[in-house]
């Protein structure tokens, strides 16, 4: 049986150097992993007062994590921290309080920047929240690309092959981290 990887990418925009990033990782994937982006663009700002109540498009979201045996979370850096869309999808997938579907589903983190520290304090920031959702969360190797020109071809794709090579080490362990720690169906 395949293990269902959710794909949660922290940019919105459509040219996204981590989409591509995200795209890139799930040419790699193992033939035994099955990996799709999930989409929160849709989800409209997390209010507590709509717990009750969640739109169509948190409960379609909950679904989809809940349908997946992990989790690898590929984030820019926005002003030191991870971008707001991501905090509220985490916000949105933890709530109501004790009807979290994020707990005991591992986790991955990687992304890109242009700038020389990558993506380190938002990867760092998303990995306190991520202890705090009980999500087991691969801490090694770390990933923090700086994406420069011949990264990416001009159709998007990764083209560089030191860079391909560091993302296949890094997605080995990954999956070896989820069929450790994914629940006992994967």
């Amino acid at each position: 049986m395949a293990t269902n990887v959710g794909v949660i990418v922290g940019s919105l925009s459509r040219q996204s150097i981590n989409r591509r990033l995200a795209d890139a990782l799930i040419g790699l994937a193992p033939a035994d992993f099955s990996m799709r982006i999930l989409r929160i663009d849709d989800l409209p700002l997390y209010n507590y007062d709509d717990d009750a109540q969640p739109a169509e498009s948190v409960k379609r979201f909950k679904r989809e994590v809940t349908g997946s045996d992990a989790i690898v979370f590929v984030t820019p850096e926005y002003n030191r921290s991870i971008p707001g869309p991501l905090k509220n999808a985490l916000d949105h997938a933890s709530r109501p309080y004790g009807q979290s579907v994020w707990a005991g589903r591992p986790a991955g983190i990687i992304g890109a920047s242009i700038g020389a520290p990558g993506t380190s304090m938002a990867q760092q920031h998303l990995r306190n929240i991520l202890a705090y959702l009980d999500m087991p969360t691969l801490n090694q190797p770390e990933v923090y690309l700086q994406v420069q020109d011949g990264t990416f071809g001009p159709d998007g794709r990764l083209a560089d092959a030191g860079v391909e090579e560091l993302l296949r080490s890094w997605m080995d362990r990954f999956a070896a981290w989820v069929k450790a720690h994914a629940p006992q169906h994967v």
